[in-house]
């Protein structure tokens, strides 16, 4: 098509696929969005609630664990779930990420600055 051009016409169907990219990557921040990940402290006396990109959306206490003496342990599990929802968030990000990229030819493990 444009073979009188050079690397044009290369640099065209590499344009095509960036525009590509750009809307899958939309696509899957917007699936992240409504992806929820639970993490756990306390054996389940704790559970945060987090959408995959990271956003904290809700946070279940059990009741039994409202022991004024308690406070500071009430306090750690409640750390512990929020940092395991976070973890879990930001594998599971990494993971849609890595089926989106598979198909593009990058090396494994090659983070995107996105």
């Amino acid at each position: 098509m444009l073979k009188g051009l050079g690397g044009l016409g290369d640099m065209a169907g590499m344009m095509k696929k960036a525009q590509e990219m750009q809307s899958k990557m939309a696509e899957m921040q917007e699936e992240l969005s409504r992806i929820v990940v639970i993490g756990e402290s306390g054996a389940g006396l704790v559970r945060a609630r987090a959408t995959a990109k990271g956003e904290l959306t809700g946070l279940e206490i059990d009741p039994s664990i409202f022991v004024a003496s308690e406070k500071e342990v009430v306090e750690d599990l409640i750390l512990a779930a929020i940092k395991d929802a976070q973890a879990k968030a930001a594998e599971r990000s990494r993971s849609e990420l890595a089926k989106l990229t598979e198909g593009l030819g990058l090396p494994p493990g090659m983070q995107l600055p996105f």
